[in-house]
């Protein structure tokens, strides 16, 4: 197939490349596993870990369920409490580690000087919905309630995937909001995965896109949502699992949403954040020309390099720490940070 021809916008920087990505097939869950596990393998070769302190560590599970294991990553000699990034894999629900988002995660920790907790929730089907949500849940949970231990922020964690993790890192935000527990500061959404139904445009049309296509979404969401799913019109499918089927999203966190051109799961990402924005949720939406799901790891290709800069820039906006009322007060005061005065406000404060 000529994919310059089938896909004409397709960015011909990355058209010259895509001949060397995987062919991901969800009908082979074992063989998808062990592609993922080859392509990890590659990805960690010779990976420098300078700089970083990283320890794996255990949160007991929610209601009885197995403790939950999330690697921690921390800048070295790190002091005081730290913003931090909940961040939880893609993969379909049914492949891929934390370990293999440990580039992205050294990046956060690097550029930004916060720290990550990546989470190993347990993959489908042999764990469906609700079992990978509620593993997210309690490192969550464990990262809230442990923040001095851990050294974080309590008032600043933000929850973010990527593909179906971004699905796990929406349904788990809306379970915060709901249950009133845990404040979450931010939401990022990385090429997220958000409706079962499968009825948008991209999702119809895009059969056979690079990495990604309907059939595998179909397959994806049957081994997350289990046996007793009866396909899109299951009127009992949980806005948990499909964060698209919410119908009220108020009271959320800011949110920045990434989409891919060439993407199945394009308009789904980008139907949710026009949604988050007449609910009124500040929002930012990216969605890149030219490119397909899993195109970022096509690293040396500029859109790739763009998108993980805004990346970066979005995640040093949205984990920084809000002004106390305190602060503003001694800022108004003093004139210090205000538009159009010269003094630089104090380190311990940022204004947004």
């Amino acid at each position: 197939m000529d994919l310059m021809t089938t896909f004409p916008t397709l960015d011909p920087e990355l058209a010259t490349a895509t001949a060397m990505l995987p062919k991901v097939d969800f009908g082979d869950i074992a063989a998808t596993r062990a592609l993922f596990e080859e392509m990890l393998g590659a990805i960690l070769t010779d990976l420098p870990y300078d700089g970083v302190d990283l320890r794996v560590v255990a949160a007991p599970g929610v209601d009885g369920d197995p403790d939950v294991t999330f690697r921690f990553f921390t800048p070295e000699n790190a002091g005081g409490p730290l913003p931090c990034l909940l961040w939880i894999h893609g993969g379909g629900f049914a492949a891929g580690s934390a370990e293999s988002s440990d580039p992205f995660c050294l990046d956060v920790v690097r550029e930004l000087g916060c720290s990550v907790a990546s989470v190993e929730y347990r993959l489908a089907p042999e764990t469906p919905f609700p079992g990978p949500l509620n593993d997210c849940v309690a490192a969550l949970t464990y990262v809230h309630t442990h923040a001095d231990e851990l050294g974080i922020d309590p008032g600043c964690i933000a929850v973010g995937g990527q593909s179906a993790g971004g699905c796990l890192a929406a349904g788990t935000v809306l379970k915060a909001r709901d249950e009133a527990k845990i404040p979450v500061a931010f939401q990022f959404l990385d090429i997220p995965a958000l409706d079962d139904r499968l009825i948008t445009t991209s999702m119809t049309n895009f059969v056979d896109t690079p990495m990604w296509h309907r059939p595998n979404a179909i397959l994806s969401w049957q081994c997350f949502l289990g046996r007793d799913y009866e396909g899109p019109g299951d009127a009992n499918v949980s806005i948990y699992a499909a964060p698209a089927r919410a119908g009220d999203l108020s009271g959320l966190p800011p949110t920045y949403v990434c989409t891919m051109e060439l993407d199945p799961l394009r308009d789904e990402g980008i139907d949710y954040a026009l949604r988050l924005l007449r609910a009124g949720v500040s929002v930012e939406l990216h969605s890149f020309p030219g490119t397909f799901h899993g195109s970022a790891m096509i690293t040396t290709a500029e859109t790739s390099k763009r998108g993980r800069s805004e990346a970066l820039a979005a995640l040093r906006r949205g984990l920084r720490p809000p002004v106390r009322t305190s602060q503003l007060s001694r800022l108004d005061n003093d004139g210090a940070g205000l538009v159009g005065s010269t003094d630089t406000p104090p380190v311990d404060t940022v204004v947004v």
